[in-house]
């Protein structure tokens, strides 16, 4: 592995008013110094832009002495404003969270990412190869394990049954970039993120979701009738991770036959503690009562609904981070408990 040390380097981040991307980047600004760091976001209303618009204006306000920071509205998959970014920038790291996120509307929008996802993230290996990168880190998902039954699921297993087209696009953001690691020796590393929650964060997710609809005296739909567990993992240990990981790159040296050994590598990032969907309600609710921002009296159990098994989605998530902890020393430590306590203090907060 090639240390880099981040201190004065010029990084791009892509998808930097997402949820992932602005936590990364606060980060980077208390962490490092000297630092030029490049944010395009192309501001998609997938969700709700005022949530960007607050992430982009806390960026501004948190930017550090010393630190040059610049915001670009464009999108990845648009070649010319990438090839500008890196012609005028030069960036020696690259980190592209920069996607059509969600399983479900990958299904009735499916345009929206192969834009994003397979041309977007082509136009930045492009960029990558003619403007050669010390490392780039790049977002895949735990989606690409698809209905995988072995669990906990491992980066050593096969992932060649996607069950929806958003995991097919992130399982070829890895065999696109083990393609350019391969032939111009980019160090690359993929990692497989499982399920991200914490403030400010996407509203399609269902801890966003539920907390909107019981404020609205909505019912909630809790899918595969509770039976579903999820690996939830809080944003900062997420961002925590991708930091460790941007100064780690894989080794560049050449093979037997002279040829690059493709300086590739793929990662889990989750909590390897997988929790029932019933027991994260039970927690959720708890801590929007403490929060205040659903009264004690809140009949919860009239508004809960179990249903079936919604398509492209799977029963189960569960990272095996055994290779994050190995080479970076580092396993999510945050309880479920503790980010939704933060995520409900944070909603009390935005919105009442």
């Amino acid at each position: 592995m090639e240390r880099i040390d981040l201190n004065k380097k010029t990084i791009l981040v892509t998808g930097g008013a997402g949820f992932i991307g602005s936590n990364l980047i606060k980060r980077l600004f208390s962490d490092i110094k000297g630092s030029t760091i490049i944010n395009i976001d192309n501001e998609n209303d997938y969700y709700d832009v005022r949530l960007k618009e607050y992430r982009k204006e806390e960026l501004e306000q948190l930017k550090p002495e010393g630190t040059s920071y610049h915001y670009v509205k464009g999108d990845i998959a648009d070649k010319t404003t990438i090839d500008g970014i890196f012609e005028t920038y030069k960036p020696q790291i690259v980190v592209n969270l920069a996607a059509q996120a969600g399983v479900r509307y990958s299904i009735t929008n499916p345009d929206a990412y192969i834009m994003s996802n397979m041309m977007g993230f082509y136009n930045i290996l492009e960029a990558c190869r003619h403007n050669p990168v010390e490392h780039l880190v790049y977002a895949s998902s735990s989606s690409v394990y698809g209905g995988n039954k072995k669990v906990p699921f491992s980066t050593d297993d096969r992932v060649d049954n996607p069950v929806s087209l958003y995991a097919a696009t992130k399982k070829s953001n890895e065999l696109f970039a083990h393609c350019y690691s391969k032939l111009y020796n980019i160090p690359t590393t993929g990692l497989r993120f499982f399920t991200v929650y914490g403030p400010a964060g996407r509203p399609d997710m269902a801890y966003f979701g539920f907390t909107n609809k019981l404020l609205k005296g909505e019912t909630i739909q809790i899918f595969n009738y509770g039976n579903c567990r999820r690996d939830f993992t809080y944003v900062d240990d997420i961002v925590e991770g991708i930091v460790r990981v941007m100064q780690g790159a894989p080794e560049r040296k050449n093979g037997e036959d002279g040829l690059p050994v493709p300086p590739y590598a793929v990662y889990n990032i989750g909590g390897g503690q997988p929790e029932n969907l019933l027991d994260f309600v039970q927690i959720l609710q708890e801590e929007l009562v403490r929060a205040g921002v659903l009264p004690k009296d809140f009949d919860f159990e009239s508004h809960k609904k179990l249903v079936p098994m919604q398509p492209g989605d799977v029963p189960t998530t569960f990272a095996d981070a055994a290779a994050l902890e190995r080479d970076f020393g580092f396993t999510p430590k945050i309880t479920l408990r503790e980010g939704l306590r933060k995520f409900a203090e944070w909603y009390a907060q935005y919105y009442q």
